[in-house]
């Protein structure tokens, strides 16, 4: 074993365990299209280091400077399954469809990138103590990879979608609105959400119920 190749271990040791968390990868796929692909153009090194790097991105939007105020996690597992959907988030374990990555048209490097940064979101958000409505928890994930530049072309437009809490790119698209009226809002809001949830937190943080906000955000956008 070269001394070369025993250094680049020990720097990426360091480098993935720079936050005393240890983020894992295992492709449990087999042989299938989808593994093959991801084996091909994404693998696991690029992986790991996303995981690092959307860790970053995370505790930097939810402005979670001291460790404290961060959720306690020594270890992220992500694992490639082959299973229908897309991806899921349970028990800081990620599981990211194989069949879904063998399925994207274009540059599945880019969408896979946009898809751990939503499930990383999942592993490090408050999520009210289990209070909070899934529409809002999803739009946070969703909103964290809007501010990543990862979302995808076939998300909503900002002003469209039904309700506010209807999830995903809807509620990113009214969380990023709801950012821009007070810098900082879903810092805020996500760590309201550590201990429990209330729509009151709007009114705390903009001064409006959310009822109120997504009306004018509705209108904002309706020409």
């Amino acid at each position: 074993m070269s001394t070369l190749f025993l250094a680049t271990l020990v720097i990426l040791s360091c480098s993935l365990q720079s936050h005393a968390v240890e983020y894992t990868v295992t492709n449990n796929a087999g042989d299938t299209p989808g593994a093959v692909r991801f084996t091909n153009e994404i693998g696991i090194p690029y992986s790991q280091q996303t995981m690092t790097e959307s860790t970053d991105f995370i505790w930097r939007t939810f402005q979670q400077n001291d460790p404290a105020d961060r959720k306690d996690v020594a270890k992220v597992s992500l694992f490639i399954d082959n299973m229908d959907g897309v991806a899921y988030t349970s028990n800081n374990e990620i599981h990211v469809s194989a069949t879904y990555l063998g399925g994207v048209s274009g540059d599945v490097k880019r969408e896979f990138t946009g898809v751990l940064y939503h499930e990383m979101t999942h592993v490090w958000q408050w999520n009210g103590a289990g209070q909070a409505p899934g529409g809002l928890i999803e739009g946070i994930a969703d909103f964290v990879r809007l501010r990543s530049g990862y979302a995808p072309g076939h998300w909503v437009q900002p002003g469209q979608g039904d309700k506010w809490d209807q999830g995903y790119d809807v509620t990113a698209r009214f969380l990023d609105y709801c950012n821009g009226l007070r810098n900082g809002f879903v810092a805020e809001l996500n760590k309201k959400m550590r201990t429990g949830y209330s729509d009151n937190f709007f009114v705390d943080l903009l001064g409006k119920t959310v009822d109120q906000l997504w009306t004018e955000y509705k209108a904002k956008y309706a020409t």
